[in-house]
């Protein structure tokens, strides 16, 4: 009697039918597609960081997160740089205030109603609430915390460089403070530091735009 090459193993029959059967089907590539796996993802990873314990941190980040509220850690570094900062110091306290304005309008109006994602379901996970900040009423995309402290730190480092690194690396711990505090996904937040990067820069360019139309005037008026 003939034996399977499986048999002399032990491992009992399996043609070439059963392995492509076991096999799992293949996935089209399609947007729909993409799309769907990066909301798994995106839901994975807040559920991770949702799930980690970090008694520690998660005071600082709930107080952090609240003090960036309508904008008030970034309007308070603006109103300290405009009292101290010099005359470039005021240009940039200026300029990173209506990058924050800006950024607040584009966000809260037409992108949070495209957007239209819900808020997480916080709580699945059995983790201290002490991390919890209140949930807000808005839409979840993209995250506006994130996006006006980027698109400050960005306008600011235009006329500031130097103020870049510190202003960006406070400006990710917020960001991030959302996620831990648990009332956005990271890719809200993700998109939120896109858009306020790039609303930072356009505003920065508008005002050096704007500085070099009025030099020849002031020029004129020179005695």
């Amino acid at each position: 009697m003939t034996t399977d090459a499986t048999d002399a193993h032990g491992l009992g029959s399996f043609s070439q039918d059963d392995a492509q059967e076991a096999r799992p089907e293949p996935q089209r590539f399609s947007t729909g597609a993409v799309l769907h796996d990066l909301k798994r993802m995106d839901l994975a990873v807040y559920r991770a960081v949702e799930g980690t314990r970090t008694p520690v941190l998660d005071v600082p980040l709930r107080e952090i997160s609240r003090l960036a509220n309508h904008s008030k850690l970034w309007l308070a570094i603006a109103a300290l740089l405009f009292a101290f900062g010099g005359r470039s110091g005021r240009r940039a306290a200026v300029t990173g205030a209506v990058a924050v304005g800006v950024n607040s309008f584009v966000v809260n109006v037409p992108l949070k109603a495209l957007g239209h994602r819900d808020r997480p379901d916080r709580g699945t996970v059995d983790v201290s609430t002490e991390r919890h900040v209140s949930m807000p009423t808005s839409t979840s995309f993209p995250s506006g915390h994130s996006a006006s402290g980027f698109a400050f730190a960005q306008a600011v480092a235009a006329t500031r460089p130097e103020l870049g690194l510190p202003l960006r690396g406070l400006a990710a711990v917020v960001a991030y403070s959302r996620i831990h505090t648990g009332v956005h996904y990271p890719g809200d937040v993700i998109a939120g530091v896109l858009i306020g990067m790039a609303i930072g820069e356009g505003t920065a360019r508008g005002a050096r735009s704007l500085l070099r139309l009025r030099a020849p005037r002031a020029a004129r008026h020179t005695p």
